[in-house]
C-alpha cells in the first residue's frame, strides 16, 4: 500500500499553519488582557471608566484595526463559542461570587432577593416576549417564531449589574450591595431556565397545562441545584476536614476545593440543571465549612486565586463582546436595510426598561411590607439604583442569542442576523452609556459618609473577613439587638431573625462537628490540637 509522500507533507503543513495561527490568536487575545488590566489600573480613580467599560472600549479598538488590516474580512482573533463561555469562563465567575459574598446580609435578605431575581425576571420576561410578539410581527424582520419571541424574553431578561457592584461598596450599602448582587446572580440562573424551558418545551400549542410545566420544571431545577452545589461543598469540607491535605501539602488542599466546584458545576449542566445556581451555592458552603478547614497559607491562596480567575474570565468576555461588535458578517445581513436593525435596537431597549420598571416599584412595596426596621427598607433612591442596575445586558445576553440564533457563531438567516446584531448593540449601548453614568449616578443618589469611607478604607482587606459565620444574628440596622425568639409570634414578628437563630444552634451542634468550618483547627498528629479534634467526632 503506497503513500503519497506529497499528500501527507501539505496536510502536515497545513495543520503547522493552522497551530501557528491558533497560537498567534492566543498571544494578542493574553496581550490585550495585560493591557486591560493595566489601563483598567490607570483609570481606577476615574469618575467615568471602569473594568467593563475599559475592556469593552480595547475590544472595540482592536476590532477596528482587525478589520482594517485584514481588508474587512473579520474583526476578531477568535470565534465565539457558547461552550467557551458557559464551560470555562461562566464559573469561575459565579464561583467567586458565591466565596466572596457576605452571606450574613445575603441570606438575611434572601426573601426579598428572590423576589427580585425570580419573579421579577419571570415579569420582565413575560413583558419583553409579549411586547417582542405585538410589535417585530408588524416589522418586515422575517418570520420568526413563538419560541423566538420567548427566547428573545429570556435574552433581554438577564442582567449584568458588573459595573454597578465595581461602584458599591459591601460596607457603606450593604442592604443595596446584598440586593443588587444577589438578584443578580438568581437573575441570570432564572433567564437561563426559562431559556432552556423554551428550548425544550412544544410551544406550538401555550395553554394553562404547559404554564404549570414551565413553573414545575422551574422550581424542579432550582430544588435539585441548589441541593447539588450544597453537596458538593459539603463533601469537600468533610474529605478535606477527616484527611487534612495540610500536613503533606497545601496544593493539594487547594486542588480539592477547585475540582469539586468545577465538578459540581459540570454535574449540573450533565444532568441539565442550572449550573450557576450549583456553583454559586458550591462557593457558599465552601466559604462558610471548607475554606475554614484548610491551612492559613491555603486560605490565602484561595481567596486571591478565585478572585484573580473571575477577574480574568470578565476581562476576556467584555474584550471579546467588543470585537466581535464588528463582525462584518453578521452585519453583512442587515447592511440592505440598517434602520431596521437599528429600531428593532431601540424597541429592546424600551421593553428593558419598561419590563425593568413593572416589577422593583411593586416588589420593592411588598418586601417593605414585611421589614420591621426602618434600616431594612427599600427606599425610593434604592429602588432607583436597582432598577438601573438591572438595565445593562452583558455576556449573558450575549451568549444566549449566539445559542438561540447562529450556528457554531455564523448566521444565515437575516431575521437571526438582525437579532444577533441587534442584541450586539444593545449590549454595547447599555455597556458603555449606562455603564459610564453608573458611578457618578450613584454618588449624587447615595453619597457616602466621609467618616465611613475613611473607616472602610483604613480596614486591612485578609482573609479573617471570612469568619463571619453564615446566618449569623448581629445587632440591626437600626442599633438594636433582636430578642431572642421563643414563641411563634417571635417567628411571625421577626422572620429572619428567628431563622438565624435556631440555624446557628443547628450549625453548632450537628453541622460543625461533621463538616468543621469556623473555629475548627486542623488536626495534627502528636500536637495538641488531636484533643480539639477528638471534641468534634
Amino acid at each position: 500500500m503506497g503513500v503519497d509522500v506529497g499528500t501527507l507533507l501539505s496536510k502536515m503543513n497545513l495543520l503547522t499553519t493552522s497551530n501557528h495561527g491558533s497560537v498567534v490568536s492566543i498571544n494578542l487575545f493574553v496581550a490585550l488582557i495585560c493591557a486591560c488590566i493595566i489601563i483598567g489600573h490607570l483609570l481606577e480613580e476615574s469618575r467615568w471608566m471602569n473594568e467593563s467599560t475599559t475592556a469593552l472600549t480595547i475590544g472595540i479598538c482592536t476590532g477596528v484595526v482587525i478589520l482594517l488590516t485584514s481588508g474587512g474580512t473579520s474583526s476578531h482573533i477568535l470565534v465565539f463559542s457558547e461552550d467557551l463561555f458557559f464551560i470555562y469562563l461562566l464559573p469561575p465567575i459565579i464561583f467567586n461570587a458565591g466565596f466572596q459574598v457576605k452571606k450574613k446580609q445575603f441570606f438575611r435578605n434572601i426573601s426579598t432577593i428572590m423576589l427580585f431575581g425570580a419573579l421579577g425576571t419571570l415579569i420582565s420576561f413575560i413583558i419583553i416576549s409579549l411586547g417582542a410578539i405585538g410589535i417585530f410581527k408588524k416589522m418586515n424582520i422575517g418570520s420568526l417564531e413563538i419560541g423566538d419571541y420567548l427566547a428573545i424574553g429570556a435574552i433581554f431578561s438577564a442582567t449584568d449589574s458588573v459595573c454597578t457592584l465595581q461602584v458599591l461598596n459591601q460596607d457603606e450599602t450593604p442592604l443595596l450591595y446584598s440586593l443588587v448582587f444577589g438578584e443578580g446572580v438568581v437573575n441570570d440562573a432564572t433567564s437561563i431556565v426559562l431559556f432552556n424551558a423554551v428550548q425544550n418545551f412544544d410551544l406550538s400549542n401555550i395553554n394553562t397545562l404547559v404554564v404549570l410545566q414551565l413553573f414545575g420544571n422551574f422550581l424542579y431545577l432550582f430544588i435539585l441545584s441548589t441541593l447539588l452545589g450544597v453537596v458538593a461543598g459539603l463533601l469537600s469540607a468533610y474529605i478535606i476536614k477527616k484527611l487534612y491535605f495540610g500536613r503533606h501539602s497545601t496544593d493539594r488542599e487547594i486542588a480539592i476545593m477547585i475540582c469539586m466546584a468545577y465538578l459540581s458545576y459540570m454535574l449540573s449542566e450533565l444532568f441539565s440543571l442550572s449550573a450557576i445556581l450549583t456553583v454559586f451555592f458550591s462557593g457558599i458552603v465552601m466559604s462558610h465549612y471548607t475554606w475554614h478547614n484548610v491551612t492559613e497559607s491555603s486560605r490565602v491562596t484561595t481567596k486571591h486565586a478565585f478572585a484573580t480567575l473571575s477577574f480574568i474570565a470578565e476581562i476576556f468576555i467584555f474584550l471579546y463582546v467588543g470585537m466581535d461588535a464588528l463582525d462584518i458578517e453578521k452585519w453583512k445581513f442587515v447592511s440592505d436595510s440598517p434602520g431596521t436593525s437599528v429600531e428593532v435596537s431601540s424597541i429592546l431597549l424600551g421593553l428593558v426598561l419598561v419590563g425593568r420598571a413593572a416589577f422593583v416599584s411593586p416588589l420593592s412595596f411588598l418586601s417593605n411590607l414585611i421589614k420591621k426596621s426602618r434600616g431594612e427598607k427599600i427606599g425610593f433612591r434604592q429602588q432607583f439604583i436597582i432598577w438601573w442596575a438591572g438595565l445593562m445586558r452583558g455576556a449573558v445576553s450575549m451568549a444566549l442569542a449566539y445559542n438561540q440564533f447562529t450556528r457554531s457563531g455564523y448566521t444565515q438567516l437575516r431575521e437571526n442576523a438582525i437579532m444577533i446584531t441587534s442584541t450586539i448593540t444593545v449590549v454595547l449601548f447599555s455597556t458603555v452609556v449606562f455603564g459610564l453614568i453608573t458611578k457618578p449616578l450613584i454618588r449624587i443618589l447615595l453619597p457616602s459618609p466621609k467618616h465611613l469611607s475613611r473607616m472602610v478604607s483604613s480596614e486591612p482587606v485578609t482573609p479573617k473577613s471570612f469568619t463571619v459565620p453564615l446566618l449569623d444574628s448581629e445587632v440591626d440596622l437600626d442599633g438594636h439587638v433582636p430578642p431572642r425568639p421563643n414563641s411563634l409570634r417571635m417567628l411571625l414578628t421577626t422572620p429572619s431573625h428567628t431563622i438565624h437563630y435556631y440555624w446557628r444552634k443547628f450549625d453548632d451542634a450537628f453541622m460543625r462537628p461533621v463538616f468543621g468550618g469556623r473555629g475548627f483547627v486542623p488536626y495534627v498528629p502528636g500536637s495538641p490540637t488531636e484533643q480539639n479534634e477528638q471534641q468534634w467526632q
